[in-house]
């Protein structure tokens, strides 16, 4: 079967494009590709990432359904430990609930935005 599109990028809603480009440009090691006042393209990790700023933007519950996610990013890490320093001195915090801190590591991104650090899944 042939394709009839391709994922060009994934887009993230928050209220400030630059700050949370920056987090997330140094966590990738990504470029920027453009950038206004309220969107930011990142290249450099596998998609384009965009972040676009929001009016009135109110940041998820994680978990929680009275401001559910509408994303959540993974990224493959050697050390789950050394991994989440760094995110951590780059302006993540850790989410109160741990479901299963010996495999993935829930983080919040600048904007509140829940991700994970996770093992590599072999063969991915």
């Amino acid at each position: 079967m042939t394709a009839i599109a391709r994922l060009a990028a994934v887009s993230v809603d928050c209220a400030d494009a630059a700050v949370l480009a920056d987090f997330y440009r140094r966590l990738l090691d990504a470029e920027v590709f453009f950038e206004s006042d309220d969107f930011v393209a990142l290249k450099g990790a596998g998609v384009m990432l965009t972040l676009q700023r929001v009016q009135n933007y109110r940041p998820p519950e994680w978990p929680g359904d009275v401001s559910p996610k509408q994303l959540h990013l993974e990224f493959a890490v050697e050390d789950l430990d050394a991994a989440e320093q760094q995110v951590i001195s780059l302006g993540a915090r850790r989410a109160d609930v741990q479901p299963s801190p010996d495999r993935w590591r829930v983080l919040l991104d600048p904007a509140g935005h829940p991700f994970c650090l996770m093992h590599p899944i072999p063969g991915a």
